[in-house]
């Protein structure tokens, strides 16, 4: 089921998410929905508090290029992270992020380079993952979320003055 995106500047975006305990049913339609929901939105990655759920859960699927639509992004694909905990983060790298909570605005963030996180699947088992690329960058950013922040509060004072007048404008038209 496709469900629906918590946009900016909905206060639902600044809450912690609470470590999940329990990894059963619920837990796996939460999983499958945020899947349907990132492929129907055209994200690469989801964090559960961007459906409206509090908890530690980020899904990732980069896709494949030449492919488009589902096609690109195929459901055996999907990295499900639940409980994510960074082990290791080195270097540094700038690169152009957008958000589905934040839609239609780019900005260049920094991050780090390299991060190996330990997580649990939707079984709870334990896997370790490391990477230096772009799924580097979509884990921070999903992991922000995480943790009840976006990628545009890594902007400098100017650019997020900026991106506030023009998103107050964008809602003033709506």
């Amino acid at each position: 089921m496709v469900r629906d995106i918590v946009i900016y500047p909905d206060k639902r975006l600044k809450e912690k998410s609470a470590i999940v305990t329990e990894f059963n049913e619920e837990l796996h339609q939460l999983l499958d929905d945020m899947y349907e929901t990132m492929i129907a939105k055209k994200g690469v990655g989801l964090a559960a508090i961007q459906v409206a759920v509090p908890k530690q859960v980020l899904i990732i699927n980069i896709p494949i290029e030449g492919k488009e639509g589902a096609e690109a992004q195929p459901k055996e694909n999907t990295l499900e992270v639940i409980n994510p905990v960074f082990l290791e983060t080195s270097g540094k790298c700038k690169g152009q992020e957008g958000c589905l909570s934040v839609p239609q605005y780019f900005e260049d963030v920094e991050r780090f380079k390299y991060v190996k996180v330990k997580y649990q699947d939707r079984y709870g088992k334990e896997h370790i993952i490391e990477d230096d690329d772009f799924l580097s960058i979509a884990l921070q950013h999903e992991n922000d979320h995480l943790l009840g922040k976006l990628f545009i509060e890594k902007l400098s004072i100017l650019k997020r003055k900026k991106f506030e007048k023009e998103w107050k404008k964008r809602v003033n038209k709506m």
